[in-house]
């Protein structure tokens, strides 16, 4: 019912969202066929996950620490050293594979998290591209350009199970209450880099909640959207809501949201949601700003550590909608345009709260 509700989302939305997130030209954009098979997975990949959970198993009990067993590992088996390099070198790069050096570089730009990301990335290009080829074989993508964003994904999705591996993570989930803090610290990962994850814990006979993540940038845009098993369609829509703590990380930067929502107007899937915010920095230094969100449906939220002292009565949470020309919230003081096809109503020698009143 989900594949379904999803499906019949992108069809209608036509301007729909790439496979990494943003707006794209059509529904047969590269990037929203692409985002469209990773969806019709539930973003789970079951043979990826134990490919990556086994090689961390193994990295793990033989070398103790991930992330300099990492780098052991492309040592010892591919014959790469790993160097970070200055930025004056690599200005435009984050990550070079240099066959004739033997060297897989990274900028001194990246932080500690990151690097041990590029690193995994690497390992997933070479040990896995086998069962990633395999998986983009079978899904049929006809566009070129799909088939690298979808390969592409897959690598991320790699790199992101071997430095959180399915069930070791899935417990740590599950005795910490899904405390992110905790999560972020013991894995050595990002908050962006968490998201990611919490989004695929689909794995049968052993699946976590079902989180959606979204990431916006600093004029509302999603560059990344994965509803995994959540079921959030209104994911979908061309705009998002002022009124959503989201959009108010970039003047909170050290702050963690979160916040109570219901969505109007969904007809598919859930429409009262337990959202969780924060500012994340991306590339060399930082340069680029997002606010990466997390959502759960509210009635799974009470078991997490983030729900502790936050109301998940529905009547009790923030509405918003899926940008004003979608939304029917009568009497919203941050509305920038009516309602798609609603009627609207003048009345002379009166001023409202909302700009726009309707039917």
């Amino acid at each position: 019912a989900v594949d379904a509700a999803l499906a019949a989302v992108f069809d209608a939305a036509g301007e729909g969202a790439d496979a990494a997130g943003g707006l794209s030209g059509g529904p047969a954009s590269p990037l929203v066929t692409s985002r469209r098979e990773i969806e019709r997975w539930n973003n789970h990949f079951a043979d990826l996950e134990d490919a990556a959970e086994a090689l961390a198993d193994e990295l793990r009990l033989s070398r103790g620490e991930l992330a300099p067993a990492l780098a052991e590992r492309l040592r010892e088996r591919h014959q790469l050293t790993v160097r970070v390099l200055p930025q004056e070198v690599m200005p435009d790069a984050l990550r070079r594979l240099d066959l004739h050096a033997r060297q897989v570089q990274l900028s001194e730009m990246l932080g500690p998290s990151a690097r041990t990301f590029q690193v995994a990335l690497q390992i997933a290009r070479l040990e896995a591209r086998d069962e990633i080829a395999g998986i983009v074989a079978g899904s049929n993508l006809a566009d070129e350009a799909a088939r690298r964003f979808f390969e592409r994904h897959l690598l991320a999705y790699f790199a992101a199970a071997l430095l959180m591996p399915y069930r070791r993570f899935l417990r740590a989930c599950e005795a910490t209450g899904y405390d992110l803090d905790i999560l972020r610290h013991r894995f050595g990962v990002s908050f962006e880099q968490l998201a990611h994850r919490l989004t695929t814990l689909q794995r049968v006979g052993e699946r976590g909640l079902p989180f959606f993540m979204a990431r916006f940038d600093q004029a509302g845009q999603i560059s990344k959207r994965f509803a995994g098993a959540s079921g959030a369609t209104f994911l979908e829509g061309e705009a998002s809501c002022p009124l959503w703590k989201v959009h108010q990380v970039f003047a909170r930067p050290d702050d963690t949201l979160v916040q109570p929502v219901r969505v109007d107007g969904v007809t598919a899937g859930p429409a009262h949601w337990l959202t969780i915010s924060r500012r994340t920095l991306g590339g060399p230094a930082g340069q680029a700003q997002f606010a990466v969100v997390l959502g759960l449906e509210a009635r799974l939220a009470e078991q997490c550590a983030f729900a502790r002292g936050v109301t998940l009565r529905a009547d009790e949470a923030m509405m918003i909608g899926q940008g004003c020309s979608q939304c029917r919230v009568a009497g919203c003081a941050q509305r920038a345009l009516p309602p798609r096809g609603a009627q609207l109503q003048f009345t002379s020698g009166e001023q409202w709260l909302s700009p726009f009143r309707f039917a």
